[in-house]
């Protein structure tokens, strides 16, 4: 446990010479620390800006005889790769200009303290930086220099306003001159142009303070910050805004097009409820006023969520863009019959070794982001998609047909998130039976018994906690009637039954697939299991496609999309809008957030729009977020976003104190939550160290007023459909606080990593994971002739069920780049914060932290070698490596950044 931190601001530290206050030095990001200054025989100072051609200077005249210091500021500016310091437009040869004259970048030193004579804020210390001419990877640097007379006491902030006409990305500032060395100020931001915005920015120093013990010479910077950062609720927002609000997902539609079946209904609200999404002001639709216009060419995201620009070219979300931007958009061209499906499996092989031929490039340049997937072919200058063959079919070329892989993978693979314990039976469905049909099962317990027979019996299984189940029905049965009436796409409730072996393995036992009421025929279900006889044995593949075309789009809209994109993004609005930059919570949550607005803000582009990539291939087509929203009404729970209580939830563990983590798995070999819960402990100690230094009396958490609102907002309006339910954690101590931290902290990193780089290993060979099934079962209302083509040719009616090849090569793309590490990814515990790294206590935590995930490298290796853990380890089996800290670039099945970044 970390001490507490003395918030006592009467401590006194030791200068050089007799001053009214101790000299304070920081940035918007770093702790404050105490300043020696260097002596000057220079008369107290009055600014006076001087020019020349060469050196530019802030320089102090002196007025009277007192001590002060001279300080040197050092500004650097990242260049964009999109050329923001570009020579080539008018505007950057004005501000050449600005430049050559001196007053490129005006800097303003804020004292933390109020004039003790008149009690008001002490007149800032100004000065312009002008240019260096000293360029270094890319940066620019600007220089100004400042004397600053004793009694200025502590700086608390830097006011900065851009001369220049183009906003510029302002990487720190470096004050040097100080007797303890210089003082590095970091600011990560990009700040507009005065002639765009009148407000200036504010960089806070690096020491972190709670509401209550704000200086008084900060507390109205403090506030407006915060005012600014909210917003008025007024307008369109512009691409340099840094606005923060709430809106509802009323832009995943276009009603104003001919095509009328581009309308979406507006999520969030009692009819679809939904969490909120950060707030655009677009104009509204003609044809339905509710909804927002698609018109802009990129949907807004506040300022310093969009950091694509100045990351390099290899940044997943750029790779992203010109997938779904332009090479989906060749595909679609490129092929002739988008229904076409895989006549033969050497067919879906041939995308790896043979791949796609491309129409010519309209879209210049964005090869080379993807030189993954597009190869050229350089004797005929032509290019082609060829897929890399991923992971699990290079170690097992028929991993995906083997019904033993298809058990391990809800324990293991894309989506183990939705495997829970059955406890209940029989099964009964909780839909209407008048409009569903009999709510009773067709599984019964003379069927599983006959599956487990030599085991035990049905009754033993049950109390011993042996059965299993993926349970699809309630959820995707009122969808049924919908879905099927979309083109070449069929669609079932469904459930799976598992049992759990001696070995530890999961075996599958059975599946029922039900189909409602519907086209004047009654409820139809059937339940096919494992065979040795060929017919029944070939429903039992089809069968197969089917729930993991079910488990496929449940895993991308809920386990993936809605329960880590899309429930972040309140907490990153609630964060920007009522935490302080300054707040010790807002250090702590931020690089958790980084680049999560802008991905979402792509996926609603692209991604979950009408006719979208996900409506487009996966099986709910386009009632796919229509779904999601029914997912998150049903379903979503705050607490149990944290991985624990998500266990307990699905009857996969139990509470046990003497057992590792606090909790007894029910299976034992269950790779998602034994190397999860490792992870949710370190996360949980680092939040619990952090936390108790700042909240050293537990009265402090609930007289925390920005904390308070934080949390307020984020039950009642950035999911404010849920405002009423129960189960809202309160917030009144430092373990309340810890615990919350640490879900929304999982939840970034942890979780999003357990369902999103795994993709393309898993899904590549879409086989393995179908997203879509496009045909009925064979012995659902049949006709005689439909009948004899399955008999005849059951392996092209497994195909036949498959994606078209549009469907399949599309998602095979996106997967690619949504599974691969950026080269300068951020993982989890890797580098150290600047504001984290000057508070030592707090450095020592996290130091420990490092060490933490260190550890769980190894133990995730020494894991996948024991061949007593067969759901890791085994002949042609992937090892579990995907909660495994650190990562190489690419495609590698590992790694867990601290954000939700692409």
């Amino acid at each position: 446990m970390l001490k507490p931190q003395v918030h006592n601001q009467s401590q006194s530290f030791k200068t050089l010479f007799a001053l009214q206050k101790p000299f304070l030095l920081g940035n918007g990001d770093h702790a404050f620390r105490p300043v020696r200054l260097r002596p000057s025989s220079i008369k107290a100072p009055k600014v006076r800006v001087g020019f020349s051609p060469t050196t530019i200077k802030a320089i102090a005249t002196p007025l009277a005889t007192e001590q002060s210091v001279n300080v040197k500021a050092v500004v650097t500016v990242k260049q964009s790769i999109g050329g923001v310091l570009s020579n080539l437009n008018i505007e950057r040869g004005l501000d050449d200009i600005q430049d050559w004259f001196g007053k490129s970048i005006l800097l303003e030193l804020v004292s933390d303290e109020l004039d003790p004579n008149t009690g008001l804020e002490k007149q800032t210390i100004k000065g312009y930086a002008h240019t260096s001419k000293k360029v270094k990877d890319g940066d620019v640097t600007y220089e100004a220099e400042f004397q600053i007379q004793a009694e200025f006491g502590e700086v608390g902030a830097i006011i900065v306003e851009n001369e220049h006409h183009k906003e510029m990305y302002v990487q720190d500032i470096v004050l040097d001159g100080f007797i303890n060395g210089p003082l590095k100020i970091h600011c990560a931001s990009w700040v507009h142009s005065k002639h765009d915005r009148k407000h200036k920015r504010v960089f806070f120093t690096n020491k972190s303070f709670l509401p209550s013990e704000t200086p008084e010479g900060l507390k109205r910077l403090r506030d407006e910050e915060l005012v600014i950062l909210r917003g008025n609720g007024q307008g369109e927002r512009k691409t340099i805004d840094r606005v923060y609000d709430y809106d509802m997902y009323n832009d995943l539609g276009s009603p104003d097009e001919k095509n009328s079946d581009l309308a979406r209904p507006v999520l969030g609200g009692k009819e679809h409820p939904y969490p909120r999404r950060c707030r655009s002001g677009r104009p509204r639709s003609k044809t339905d006023p509710a909804s927002e216009t698609r018109s802009s060419s990129s949907f807004y995201v506040p300022r310093d969520e969009a950091f694509a620009e100045i990351k390099q070219l290899t940044f997943s979300a750029n790779t992203l863009y010109c997938v779904l931007h332009a090479l989906v958009p060749t595909l679609e061209t490129a092929t002739l019959d988008t229904n076409l499906g895989f006549p033969y499996f050497t067919a879906i092989d041939s995308l790896f070794n043979e791949g796609v031929n491309l129409p010519p490039l309209t879209v210049q340049g964005w090869k080379t982001l993807i030189p993954r997937l597009v190869k050229a072919i350089t004797d005929t200058s032509e290019d082609v998609l060829r897929f890399e063959t991923p992971e699990a079919m290079q170690r097992d070329k028929f991993f995906w047909f083997r019904d033993e892989e298809f058990a391990r993978q809800t324990l293991a693979g894309l989506n183990p998130l939705s495997i829970q314990l059955i406890t209940d039976w029989p099964f009964k469905s909780n839909l209407d039976p008048e409009t569903y049909g009999p709510p009773e099962s067709a599984i019964t317990k003379e069927l599983i018994e006959k599956e487990i027979k030599g085991f035990m019996t049905f009754d033993e299984a049950l109390k011993q906690k042996k059965l299993f189940m993926l349970d699809y029905h309630d959820l995707l049965l009122p969808y049924v009637k919908e879905v099927r009436g979309l083109k070449n796409t069929s669609f079932y409730g469904s459930r799976t039954i598992f049992f759990l072996t001696p070995s530890g393995a999961l075996q599958p036992l059975a599946i029922e697939l039900t189909r409602p009421p519907m086209d004047g025929k009654p409820q139809w279900k059937r339940v096919y299991s494992p065979s040795w006889y060929s017919t029944e044995c070939w429903l039992w593949r089809i069968a197969k496609a089917h729930v993991l075309a079910h488990d496929s789009g449940y895993h991308q809209l809920v386990s993936h999309w809605l329960r880590t994109h899309c429930c972040t993004e309140p907490y990153i609005i609630a964060t920007n809008r009522q935490l302080s930059a300054m707040h010790p919570i807002y250090r702590l949550l931020h690089p958790h957030f980084r680049y999560t607005m802008e991905i979402n803000a792509l996926a609603r582009q692209s991604l979950i729009n009408a006719e979208g990539v996900i409506e487009s291939a996966f099986a709910p087509g386009k009632y796919s977020i229509v779904l999601s929203s029914d997912a998150y009404d049903k379903q979503w729970r705050f607490d149990y976003q944290a991985l624990p209580k998500d266990l307990i939830s699905r009857g996969l563990a139990v509470e046990d104190p003497s057992a590792p983590h606090g909790l007894k798995l029910t299976i034992e070999d269950y790779p998602y939550a034994n190397d999860g819960l490792i992870l949710w402990d370190a996360i949980k100690q680092w939040a619990s160290d952090y936390v108790n230094h700042y909240y050293p009396d537990p009265s402090l958490v609930e007289s925390d007023k920005e904390l308070q609102e934080w949390w307020s907002e984020i039950r009642n309006v950035g999911h404010g459909d849920k405002k009423d339910e129960p189960w809202w954690p309160d917030l009144k101590t430092p373990e309340d606080l810890t615990e919350i931290i640490t879900t929304i902290v999982w939840v970034t990193s942890g979780h999003h990593a357990a369902v999103n780089f795994g993709q393309y290993m898993y899904a590549g060979y879409f086989p393995n994971r179908p997203t879509v099934a496009r045909t009925n079962m064979p012995d659902e209302d049949a006709s005689e002739e439909q009948w004899k083509f399955f008999m005849d040719k059951p392996e092209v009616a497994l195909l036949s069920c498959f994606p078209s090849q549009m469907q399949a090569t599309k998602v095979m793309a996106v997967l690619d780049v949504l599974s691969s590490h950026s080269p300068d990814e951020e993982y989890l515990g890797e580098v150290v914060e600047p504001s984290w790294a000057e508070e030592p206590l707090i450095k020592a935590a996290f130091e420990k932290f490092s060490g933490k995930l260190k550890e769980l490298e190894g133990i995730v290796d020494e894991r996948n070698a024991h061949p007593q853990l067969v759901n890791r380890n085994g002949a042609g089996v992937v090892p579990y490596e995907l909660l495994k800290p650190t990562s190489e670039p690419g495609v590698t099945g590992k790694g867990v950044p601290y954000s939700i970044s692409i």
